[in-house]
């Protein structure tokens, strides 16, 4: 039935953008408007509320429980865990926006900041900071953690629902069918916007090294040629696990040598300074960065940005979700937040410091034309950058190897999570629901590029998060509640043996 119908739903908008893409476009559009009008505040109170029940977790008393049994052993070693972690919650995303947004934020910053000004130019690396840092590595974790704590120590199916079912409720046991329906919308959903995305800068970079032609057809000819790519691996590839692995490792690889030459070949010391002045920046603005609106202004910047944000990683939580929740077996409650929040922070803020730290010294003193850039096409600004830097057809094919390499890994993996989910948590669905699954995430992308480029993928993933993030709110008192029940009951039998230890250590010896 879940599969009828998250299938069924997904079929009738992807009919409707075949039929009439302008009339698809205007309404998410009419939606987009309703929803951060009236609902953005939500989306920044949940998002908020997931980084403060990560921190409660990681350093309180439940900190100490492991997610299994309490002898069990990590699966991975922590450098294999960490690059699944960072590759799968990241990828096309940081590759994509890396110098687009704080060029993007540098012309177009915050109400109440000067454009291309100094000011413009920190407040757009701390909004870069303030997007890909805690908050959604915290949306991640939360909901990882809700599935694997439920799947590793209940024993219940990997599904967002078990969380749910666990609530105190009568009718919490209801929700189930729906709950997981929205669940596969929006991983389906969000996993199309970044394939769309990654369609886009494929074409950018190909266009930089080979001269195709930037346009709606080379990039319907990428998303078809990577889903025949992703298809066939998802069908043909051997060991899963070992796969993705390796994927992810290539991936890691790749995102450290484009970081390390632009770093070595930049301006190294500026990066630097950039790091520094915009961590600063961050720690001290956090609170009112994380529930910043404009009540007394007409602008959609919060909107466009930070809410779409917050929308696409709470849609992309499911998927990611499972994932992380699926290598993290043995692990602490502790050393599972602080590895995937923490560490993929840092790592991001390291990123950005250095393509985005890079990219505002080569538009401010240099005269790189890269805002030019940004605003005729926002998914070639890394091209332009790498033009402008040693070994810059080297950086763009690296790059664009590493788009490609993380289209076919997400998509093979979407097909994968997505037959779970809709098959009440089967670990391994049929061929038939993976082609399904993947020829829909494909479709969707398509149709959304079809329907207004990038800006039909962004509205599209606003809308079908809304109801996800209420989920996610059931899901995470579900999740504090059983927490709360099983370190109880461990601090019981510690106690028990505690005592019995005693005991036996305070009676007098017998006579032989």
């Amino acid at each position: 039935m879940q599969l009828l119908l998250s299938a069924g739903l997904i079929l009738i908008i992807m009919s409707w953008g075949i039929l009439a893409p302008s009339s698809l476009g205007a309404f998410f559009d009419q939606a987009l408007a309703t929803i951060t009008t009236n609902f953005g505040w939500l989306y920044l109170w949940v998002v908020l509320g997931l980084v403060i029940v990560a921190a409660l977790l990681a350093f309180s008393r439940y900190g100490d429980l492991k997610l299994g049994d309490e002898d069990e052993e990590p699966e991975f070693s922590v450098g294999s865990w960490f690059a699944m972690l960072f590759a799968a919650g990241m990828g096309i995303g940081l590759v994509f926006w890396g110098v687009a947004e704080p060029i993007s934020h540098y012309g177009a910053p915050p109400p109440g900041i000067t454009a291309n000004t100094p000011e413009a130019a920190n407040a757009a690396m701390r909004y870069s900071f303030f997007h890909w840092g805690l908050h959604p590595w915290a949306v991640y974790s939360v909901v990882a953690l809700a599935i694997a704590f439920f799947s590793f120590r209940r024993g219940k199916p990997a599904l967002i629902s078990s969380a749910t079912e666990a609530l105190p409720f009568a009718w919490a046991s209801k929700l189930t069918v729906v709950v997981n329906v929205l669940a596969v919308v929006a991983t389906a959903f969000g996993v199309a916007a970044s394939l769309g995305i990654g369609a886009l800068q494929i074409n950018s970079g190909l266009h930089a090294v080979f001269g195709l032609r930037v346009g709606i057809a080379s990039q319907l000819a990428i998303i078809a040629v990577t889903t025949a790519l992703f298809l066939t691996s998802a069908l043909t590839g051997v060991s899963k696990g070992i796969k993705w692995l390796s994927n992810m490792n290539l991936m890691l690889a790749l995102i450290l040598m484009l970081m390390l030459i632009v770093f070595m070949v930049g301006p190294t010391v500026a990066i630097i300074d950039t790091f520094t002045n915009t961590l600063g920046a961050y720690a001290s603005e956090f609170v009112r960065m994380s529930l910043r609106m404009t009540p007394f202004r007409d602008s959609g910047w919060v909107g466009g940005w930070t809410i779409f944000y917050w929308a696409w990683w709470i849609a992309w939580s499911p998927f990611v979700g499972l994932f992380i929740a699926r290598v993290s077996r043995g692990r602490t409650i502790r050393e599972f937040i602080l590895g995937t929040v923490a560490a993929p922070t840092l790592a991001g803020f390291a990123w950005f410091s250095v393509f985005g730290g890079a990219a505002l010294h080569m538009e401010i003193w240099q005269q790189v034309p890269l805002a030019e850039a940004v605003k005729t096409d926002i998914s070639t600004a890394l091209f332009v950058m790498f033009e402008a830097l040693p070994f810059g057809t080297v950086m763009s094919l690296v790059a664009t190897a590493l788009v490609l390499l993380f289209f076919v890994t997400s998509g093979d993996s979407a097909t994968l999570v997505l037959g779970m989910m809709s098959t009440g948590g089967q670990p391994n669905p049929s061929n038939k629901i993976k082609v399904m699954w993947g020829l829909l995430v494909a479709g969707i992308a398509a149709i959304l590029l079809l329907a207004g480029g990038v800006k039909a993928v962004q509205t599209a993933t606003i809308v079908f998060a809304l109801p996800f993030a209420v989920v996610i709110v059931l899901m995470t008192y579900a999740l504090w509640r059983a927490i709360h029940d099983d370190w109880h009951a461990q601090d019981v039998r510690h106690k028990a043996l505690n005592r019995r230890l005693r005991q036996l250590a305070e009676r007098p010896p017998s006579d032989t």
